[in-house]
């Protein structure tokens, strides 16, 4: 079961995706927040696995929102509701460890299926997101800058797109056709050269540093 709090400041917005997201057997909402720091209290007061929260809102966003959620309690997922316009605050998320983008039109299933990726520890980012905000030309020379600094392998290069895509290390593995035990243990060398903890962190590095399309 996914214990999950939901923030939006339209009173509509949360209660519609409360109903829409309840008909899953294995989410549990338990609690419909206005802004930020609401969404922390209740994080306090309640065993609360992911955070679907709307980036913005007037008395604390869901850029802060994330950022004081993690500080609580890193083991929370956060997941971002956002629209095209947004993605100056997106790039400013990036840094607090949310675990997902989506886009606010997004069909209930496609967030849904956010929510259980985001819950066993991949990264979800909306593909016309990453096109939109990624892809500007101060990011152009970025991700061949950071191959060299990191001597990143074609290998570990794979890996590392994939983990941002959401794969899972099986699913990686049937990809590149290597066992899980490699995958994982190619992970750990990568987390070492990227100077990185998990690979939330990895899924942020690639999309920061224009990997995904090089």
């Amino acid at each position: 079961m996914i214990n999950l709090l939901i923030v939006d400041d339209e009173k509509l917005i949360r209660e519609g995706l409360k109903i829409l997201l309840s008909v899953n057997k294995d989410i549990n909402v338990v609690g419909l927040c206005s802004h930020g720091l609401e969404a922390v209290q209740k994080c306090k007061e309640c065993d609360v696995d992911v955070v679907l929260m709307d980036i913005r809102m007037e008395k604390c966003d869901g850029v802060l929102g994330t950022k004081y959620i993690k500080a609580l309690n890193k083991d929370i997922k956060v997941i971002i509701l956002t629209t095209f316009k947004d993605d100056e605050y997106i790039k400013s998320a990036l840094t607090y460890g949310a675990s997902g983008y989506i886009l606010k039109d997004s069909s209930s299933e496609k967030i849904y299926e956010t929510i259980r990726s985001a819950y066993v520890g991949n990264v979800v980012v909306d593909n016309e997101i990453a096109d939109i905000v990624f892809n500007d030309n101060t990011l152009k020379d970025s991700g061949q800058k950071a191959i060299k600094e990191f001597n990143l392998t074609n290998k570990e290069l794979d890996i590392i797109r994939l983990i941002a895509e959401g794969l899972s290390n099986k699913e990686i593995g049937e990809k590149l056709y290597l066992t899980e035990g490699t995958i994982k243990n190619n992970i750990s060398k990568i987390l070492s050269k990227l100077f990185l903890r998990d690979r939330t962190q990895i899924a942020i590095f690639a999309y920061k540093n224009n990997l995904m399309n090089d």
